[in-house]
Formats: C-alpha cells, structure tokens, sequence
C-alpha cells in the first residue's frame, strides 16, 4: 500500500482587530418612476438601494480588514466571511430629481454601519476532531467530521511557510458529498493516503501550534482557484496571497445558513 507523506507543519498568525469597529459610508441610490408608481414609493426604492449600497461597501471594509494577505490566515476563524452589516444612522446628504432623465429620482446618504455576524448554533454546523492532540514528529494523523446536514466539505492544511494544501477533495477523491449526521474520517481508513505530522525542512523550532480548517456548505461550491499539483493534491504557495480574498469573497456570496466551519487543533513537539 503506497504512503504518501505529507507535511502538516503550521503556525497561529495574528489578526488585525479592526474589524469590530462601527463605519459610517456614503452611497448613492437611485429609482425610476413608472406611471404606476407614487412618489413615496420611488424615494422608498432609492433610499433602500443607496442602503444596500452602503452596506456592501461597509461588508466589504469589514471583511478586507480581516483579511491579512497571506494564506495562513485560513488558519484563522473564516467565521469573519460571514459578516453583515446593519444600519444604526443615516442621514440624507442631497435627493432630487435627475436634471436630465426627469423620472429618474436621485438620492445621496450618509451610513452608520454595524458589523453583524451569525448567532452560533443556526443553519448548518460541522464537527471536526483530530486523532491526536499531542504528537510527536512522525505520528500518523487522521480527521474526524460530521455535518448537521447533507454537504459539501474541503479539508484545508495550511503550512508554516504560508502554503495551503487542499486535502479534500482531491485528485484521489474527488466526491466530498457528506451525509448529515454520519460519522467521517480523512483519510478514509481503506486509503492509500496517510497523513504524518512533520516538521518543516527549514524549521529549526521544537514546537509549533498546528490546525486543520475544515468548511462545508449545501451546495458544491468552486471556492478556490486552481493552484498547482503536489502528489494528489492541489497546494497554493504562500505567493498566492490572493487565494484567501477569493475564497473569503465566494464564501461572502453564500447564504449564513448554507456554509460553516470549525478548526481542530494539535501541538507538535520533536
């Protein structure tokens, strides 16, 4: 039976913390006015448009800023993809008709917006464990998960370096379907696959905090670009730092209740 050994080496990067932090944005919002239409009904859809307006600009800031640009911050909690925002001030900085389409109704606000992020416990959920919590270099390493409901599930390793690994699906196994409420291990135990947790080459360290990301959502998903090719799997090196905002955008694009996520945690000592 063939063993493929792969590095599984990686270690906890810090966040920028500014994300909290409420953000006043400034959007236009735009309505045309049908014969069918009231005037309160046309500024009502101009304002409500320059509000979804303000809050995916302020989604958007929320987001970047926890982003760091590299890859090792899929290491972190991607809980942070699924901000929203909500309004807590407005105020309306200019409105009128426009000059030259006279059914065209204009209107400019000013936002106060709050970062919103999911209740715990609601829409899908993920169980995620380790075999081992304490290893020595060398020591096999299996993954244990269960969904909540049937899904999708990728299997991230991210490396000291900064690379990331998708460990599912791959080449080998490509079908990531997972029954709800089933019990699930990576790799399987009939799998040529064999996962030991290694040191980098180049670390000169003895210890090191190491994490498995796992996300699941309903529908199959395309969440990554294509990276390159190592053995069976698909690797992002740590130049590709604008995997994380392409993953963290499409997750974005998702309803809160349609994807989740967990991380399981070991140490490593020599």
């Amino acid at each position: 039976m063939k063993t493929i050994l792969f590095i599984l080496a990686f270690l906890l990067i810090p966040v920028v913390a500014s994300a909290d932090k409420p953000l006043w944005v400034t959007a236009d919002g735009t309505s045309y006015q049908s014969e069918m239409d009231t005037l309160k009904e046309v500024k009502d859809r101009a304002k409500r448009d320059a509000e979804s307006k303000a809050i995916e600009t302020a989604v958007g800031t929320f987001i970047r800023s926890r982003t760091l640009v590299s890859n090792s911050q899929i290491a972190e909690d991607l809980i942070y993809a699924a901000v929203r925002g909500k309004i807590t001030k407005e105020q309306i900085i200019a409105s009128d008709w426009d000059a030259k389409e006279r059914n065209l109704y204009r209107i400019k606000i000013k936002a106060l917006i709050e970062p919103v992020y999911p209740e715990k416990g609601e829409g899908l959920s993920v169980k995620l464990s380790l075999s081992k919590t304490d290893l020595k270099e060398g020591d096999e390493v299996k993954i244990f998960y269960q969904v909540s409901g049937d899904s999708y599930v990728y299997i991230f390793s991210i490396a000291a370096d900064g690379s990331v690994t998708l460990l599912l699906p791959n080449s080998n196994m490509q079908d990531n379907f997972t029954r709800a409420g089933r019990a699930y291990q990576f790799p399987p135990a009939d799998s040529p696959i064999h996962l030991k947790a290694m040191f980098l080459p180049n670390q000169k360290e003895a210890f090191a905090e190491e994490r498995i990301k796992i996300i699941a959502t309903r529908q199959k998903e395309a969440l990554l670009s294509i990276g390159f090719r190592e053995g069976i799997f698909q690797v992002y090196d740590a130049k590709s730092t604008g995997m994380i905002s392409d993953l963290v955008r499409r997750l974005n694009q998702i309803e809160l209740t349609d994807w989740t996520e967990n991380t399981a945690g070991y140490n490593l000592k020599r």
